[in-house]
């Protein structure tokens, strides 16, 4: 059997010193932790931290996206750079991945860019991922780093997630870790609307990627990189806070599918066509009440419940303006059952 995939993303904050500079410290602890794992899992890290170790670089810097770029192609090389001198002495090579969008958009780029990290893996080799700042267009490029590491564990159907924070896991009321969660929705309370200094992403981006990620049966860890081998106690179970995974049998397409991929579009339903969705059934126009953005026939759109829940992600079948063109139809087929996900 294959063992298991693990993806544990590193954000800025918790790998930079207060100047925005790589700690070289930390990453020598996650490479020596790692280390002790990497012999049962394929794993994948997800470093946030290049426009930091870069933006010293860029003169008058401001934060402009022209100049987050310019900082990320200064700080990638540094950054992986570093990785592969902390884990030289562990005798474990890395290669450097920097992924868009349009890598889960298309089913055919996305086995693509499995098969690439399958082969790294079968040379014990451990893939840094990072978003390709240097191209990324603001429309297309991920919300942070926690979307592209959920996105990669969802496609690649991890067994594990991991988010390192620089508080070490979900603070509750009165700042004790909340070890265990079952419901993401009941835990949004204690999230603090307030980021890093540093990062793109905060707490309520974590939870509502590891909302997904539980959903597709990916068990989901919070931790820090605090104390001596926290990580290593968080993936046992022993630091942070642990999300617990619900039960999923998706197919590896359907994975992919349900992970939204890039999505292009918005439906909005009525009653009897969630209960529809809910019996396999496929989307009819006639359930649909709204359709929100522009998208053509074969892209990924999100479904939504009357209640404003996302229920569900789909392959459209037809381009959004046929379906505006007839909404209310009895027979005219917006999305096929096997081009459904529930979520």
């Amino acid at each position: 059997m294959s063992k298991p995939i693990l993806v544990i993303k590193f954000g800025t904050a918790s790998i930079t010193l207060p100047s925005g500079e790589p700690d070289t410290g930390i990453i020598a602890e996650i490479a020596r932790q790692v280390s002790e794992i990497h012999a049962g899992y394929r794993i994948i890290i997800v470093s946030s931290g290049a426009v930091g170790a870069g933006k010293a670089y860029i003169q008058d810097y401001k934060g402009t996206m022209t100049q987050r770029k310019a900082a990320a192609s200064v700080g990638n090389p540094l950054l992986v750079g570093l990785y592969a001198a902390s884990f030289a002495p562990t005798n474990i090579f890395i290669a450097q991945g920097l992924c868009e969008r349009q890598h889960f958009a298309s089913r055919k780029k996305f086995l693509q860019l499995k098969e690439t990290f399958e082969e790294l893996w079968a040379n014990n080799i451990i893939p840094i991922v990072n978003e390709n700042d240097v191209v990324s267009d603001r429309e297309l490029k991920f919300s942070d780093n926690d979307e592209l590491a959920t996105l990669l564990a969802v496609g690649f159907g991890a067994e594990s997630l991991m988010f390192c924070t620089s508080v070490g896991g979900l603070l509750d009321g009165e700042g004790a870790v909340l070890r265990n969660v079952s419901n993401v929705n009941e835990v949004f309370k204690f999230v603090k609307t307030d980021k890093s200094f540093l990062g793109l992403g905060g707490m309520a981006s974590k939870l509502t990627f590891a909302k997904l990620a539980a959903r597709m049966g990916i068990r989901v860890v919070i931790f820090g990189m605090n104390r001596k081998d926290e990580l290593l106690d968080a993936l046992h179970g022993n630091a942070g806070t642990l999300i617990k995974p619900g039960k999923s049998t998706l197919s590896a397409r359907n994975r992919w599918l349900g992970s939204g991929g890039l999505v292009s579009g918005r439906l909005q339903i009525d009653e009897g066509a969630s209960k529809a969705l809910l019996k396999r059934k496929s989307l009819l126009a006639v359930g649909v009440s709204d359709v929100e953005g522009d998208f053509e026939a074969g892209e990924i759109i999100e479904i939504y419940s009357p209640a404003q829940e996302m229920i569900a992600v789909a392959r459209a079948r037809e381009t959004s303006g046929a379906i505006r063109e007839n909404l209310k139809k009895m027979n005219f087929e917006v999305a096929h059952a096997n081009d459904i996900v529930l979520l």
